[in-house]
């Protein structure tokens, strides 16, 4: 009984307590990192607003190439006075979000992770890395094959016309194709988190498999700008091979796999 004893205190000194915060510990957290996070943002914003033209430069590029491409005026137009400006402020606090990203991102985590155990507070730097990289990627990909492609079929389709593309309607369709992608490449992550949670299984992923390609076609076909087939297909290509990868991290992480390794470990 005294063994018993002595070695139900040696689990509970190993045992990792939960830490505990009052509700106004909580709320002043939450401001520090709050004040922390907009403070960031607005250096970022700072920063990329005197570099805005040129950010906008590269934004612009492919809708000139593309104009380029069918010999037509490579430029765009505004309708009310003020529209410039307010997109140049659009646009530097987006670039300024995004250049601070990894920071707000650390905030957040430094936020949650007193109410986490010492083995899942592991998770931050893949957490982080893995968000920013991903979401990048897609943006990336979004930029040099979607919207190319996507432009350059629309102003073929149109050549015979003669465009007058306001920055506005533009730049509205060039975030929802860089961002969109973006967050289609988030997949992983989010089935990670499921798979960890036991939410899904790679087992179940892989049996609907069939399902999940209708499923991603069918979203490729909502979300891409243009009809044709071709752009759809180059749409929904990395969000298949997205989901096959994401099978693999579900049998990496799930709550049934991880009993399994530790009980072979054991052995």
């Amino acid at each position: 009984m005294f063994e018993t004893a002595t070695e139900a205190s040696g689990d509970e000194k190993k045992r990792d307590p939960m830490p505990t915060m009052g509700f106004l510990d909580h709320l002043e957290e939450l401001r520090r990192r709050l004040v922390y996070s907009i403070a960031a943002v607005g250096v970022g914003f700072v920063a990329c607003w005197w570099k805005v033209e040129k950010i906008y430069d590269i934004m612009q590029r492919p809708i000139m190439e593309a104009l380029r491409a069918n010999g037509l005026s490579e430029k765009l137009v505004y309708l009310n006075p003020t529209e410039p400006f307010n997109l140049y402020l659009k646009i530097s606090a987006l670039a300024g979000l995004f250049l601070t990203s990894p920071f707000v991102l650390y905030q957040v985590w430094m936020f949650i992770s007193p109410g986490l155990y010492r083995n899942e507070k592991r998770y931050v730097v893949p957490f982080m890395v893995s968000t920013i990289a991903l979401f990048s990627a897609g943006g990336y990909f979004g930029y040099r094959v979607v919207y190319p492609q996507a432009l350059g079929f629309l102003i073929h389709f149109g050549r015979q016309f003669q465009p007058m593309i306001t920055i506005g309607e533009y730049t509205s369709l060039f975030l929802s194709i860089i961002l969109g992608m973006g967050l289609i490449f988030e997949m992983p992550i989010l089935i990670f988190f499921l798979a960890l949670m036991g939410i899904v299984s790679a087992g179940f992923m892989w049996k609907n498999f069939r399902y999940a390609i209708l499923l991603i076609f069918i979203v490729a076909a909502i979300v891409t700008p243009t009809p044709d087939v071709l752009n759809m297909c180059i749409f929904a290509a990395p969000m298949v091979a997205l989901y096959a990868v994401s099978i693999g991290i579900a049998w990496l992480v799930h709550p049934k796999q991880r009993r399994a390794r530790k009980e072979k470990q054991a052995a």
